[in-house]
């Protein structure tokens, strides 16, 4: 595994601020909403411009990542790289086959378990994205509160230390 450096590492940290809570508040309201959003799913597909854009939109954002974080140096670099892929193709097959994303939805939303199945993938999702804040906005600012507390401290935890 290469060594991050530190522009690397202050990317990660970025696209983790950004990502984390929007990744955390998302998911956790499609998986508590996920059996009311058939609606939804259906005024999506009602116009076919629609899952077109959405789809462009999601190819580009992951793109965006995957484009500006190229880093695997640890667990919370590669989940950052691999959802950036994962919405670019998630983008990618909407645009794509937008019929077959329809039918694919509804069917999960019709069976009790696929939708519990689909509530764990977010659910899944939601805890990524707490990481990612986590790392995004809270362990930094311990480390670097700890840091600045004295000497000892200084010593035992490394400011530049991979995220």
């Amino acid at each position: 595994m290469p060594r991050p450096n530190p522009e690397g590492m202050q990317r990660s940290r970025a696209f983790a601020r950004v990502l984390g809570p929007f990744v955390a508040a998302a998911t956790l309201i499609v998986a508590i909403r996920l059996p009311d959003l058939g609606g939804v799913v259906d005024g999506l597909f009602a116009h076919p411009v629609l899952p077109w854009i959405l789809g462009a939109t999601m190819l580009l954002g992951g793109l965006i990542v995957t484009a500006f974080h190229q880093y695997w140096y640890s667990l919370t670099a590669a989940l950052i790289s691999l959802f950036g892929w994962f919405v670019a193709l998630r983008g990618l097959a909407l645009m794509a086959l937008p019929s077959a994303m329809h039918t694919g939805a509804g069917e999960t939303l019709d069976h009790p378990g696929l939708v519990l199945l689909a509530r764990v993938f977010f659910l899944l999702l939601t805890v990524l994205g707490l990481w990612l804040t986590y790392v995004g906005w809270i362990s930094r600012a311990q480390r670097m509160t700890a840091a600045s507390t004295g000497p000892r401290c200084a010593t035992r935890i490394a400011p530049d230390e991979p995220v």
